[in-house]
């Protein structure tokens, strides 16, 4: 590490040591009242050692497991509770200190004038100022705590149904289920992922289409989930792309060979899992002596490799055709698909995850992952041209999902006029 490397984390340090140690300003404050002297003594005591133990734990998984093991990521998930809960916690007690200060003051000024005592100036910390910055915390304490345990595995079904001039007849109310960033390597609960699995069955899709991320960085963390993800089934097929993370790129290799080799063993466990990978191809999806295209690109992402072609995609492609294309990164809407010189009537991305924190309520959608990709989540149109971003079905980095919660697209596709 380099010497900017260690003034940076000196100073990431030092802001943390401050803010806990004004945490445990309030904790005294809270504690101060109890009678019995071993359970106050061990609940300061817990403060200083879960605020040095946890970040320690970390450091320790992330040298020895790396960044996309799920007991690291677990972990890192608590230290972001922990933290967030914090600033909650001492934003309100500061608030309260600034009153304080303010109330000093005055008091100080009207000793100056003659108008008050010599007595102290400067008030105590009320213990209710610390009970209120207590109570205020828990929201974002419970609520993350909730979306590390229950919430990465709370999928939500959302429907869309687009209109086209030009959809063929055959394929009027045909209808399209879209998962996406599965993590396989994240996953902890067999059970709850074949519920959501099983949710999938349920909603009796057409076709079926997962946009990419299928594993973190390693072919064989999905080695225990084929057989749960070879459960879904549609009558015109199952197919699949790859997201930035399938190709091994954030995992140390011994040899670029060792890297292909992954990268085959994930396109057999594609296969194996009955998705039909498409790699810059397409394939016709017929009705009624009717067809659609199905386009499938590698990924192609701003900043994350732009692998994919989507020209090669289009070969044999009429351009008359309606198509529909599976590409991972939404940025590639943005920057190529959009303008393309064929039209694109529907393209199914993901990638985004919506940052697995945020606030949807009906008429209000945010998450901070909106000042990177201005396509997030949910559905977006531009001058007859489409784009479903999928919030995405697993979890990556933040262990859990916080207002934002795993994904299941269904998407039914209607022609204009036909009643």
């Amino acid at each position: 590490m380099r010497i900017g490397g260690f003034i940076f984390l000196a100073v990431i340090l030092g802001l943390l040591f401050l803010m806990d140690w004004y945490v445990f300003q309030g904790i005294k404050s809270l504690t101060s009242n109890l009678q019995n002297q071993v359970l106050r003594q061990s609940i300061r005591w817990a403060h200083w050692i879960i605020s040095i133990g946890l970040p320690l734990a970390i450091a320790v998984l992330y040298l020895n497991a790396g960044r996309m093991n799920p007991y690291f990521m677990f972990m890192g998930s608590l230290f972001i509770t922990m933290l967030i809960t914090k600033a909650v916690f001492v934003a309100v007690l500061m608030g309260g200190d600034l009153f304080r200060v303010a109330e000093g003051s005055v008091k100080w000024l009207a000793h100056q004038a003659g108008a008050g005592d010599a007595g102290s100036f400067m008030p105590g910390r009320r213990k209710v100022v610390s009970q209120l910055a207590l109570g205020v915390a828990a929201i974002p304490f419970t609520t993350f705590l909730y979306g590390i345990t229950k919430g990465k595995y709370l999928f939500k079904v959302h429907r869309h149904t687009l209109w086209f001039d030009d959809l063929p007849a055959a394929f009027d109310g045909f209808t399209i289920a879209q998962i996406s960033d599965v993590h396989s390597g994240s996953f902890d609960d067999m059970d709850a992922v074949r519920r959501g699995v099983e949710m999938v069955n349920a909603q009796k899709a057409d076709l079926f289409v997962f946009t990419g991320d299928l594993v973190n960085s390693v072919a064989s963390e999905f080695e225990p989930w084929v057989n749960v993800f070879k459960q879904i089934k549609a009558p015109f097929g199952q197919f699949s792309i790859f997201g930035n993370h399938d190709y091994g790129d954030y995992h140390h290799w011994p040899s670029e060979d060792a890297k292909r080799a992954n990268l085959q063993q994930l396109k057999d466990y594609h296969a194996a899992a009955g998705f039909r990978l498409l790699l810059d191809e397409n394939v016709e999806i017929e009705k009624d002596s009717e067809k659609i295209s199905l386009l499938g690109v590698e990924n192609w992402g701003v900043d994350f490799g732009k692998r994919g072609n989507l020209r090669k995609a289009l070969t044999g492609v009429s351009p008359d055709n309606f198509k529909i294309l599976l590409s991972h990164d939404p940025s590639h809407w943005d920057h190529e698909v959009k303008s393309f010189d064929q039209h694109i009537h529907l393209t199914l991305s993901g990638h985004t995850h919506g940052m697995q924190m945020g606030v949807e309520i009906p008429g209000f959608r945010w998450s901070p992952v909106k000042y990177r990709y201005p396509k997030w989540a949910g559905m977006y149109e531009e001058a007859g041209k489409f784009i479903n971003v999928n919030r995405g079905f697993g979890y990556l980095g933040f262990a859990g999902r916080v207002g934002i919660w795993p994904e299941i697209t269904v998407i039914e596709l209607k022609r204009t006029g036909e009643v």
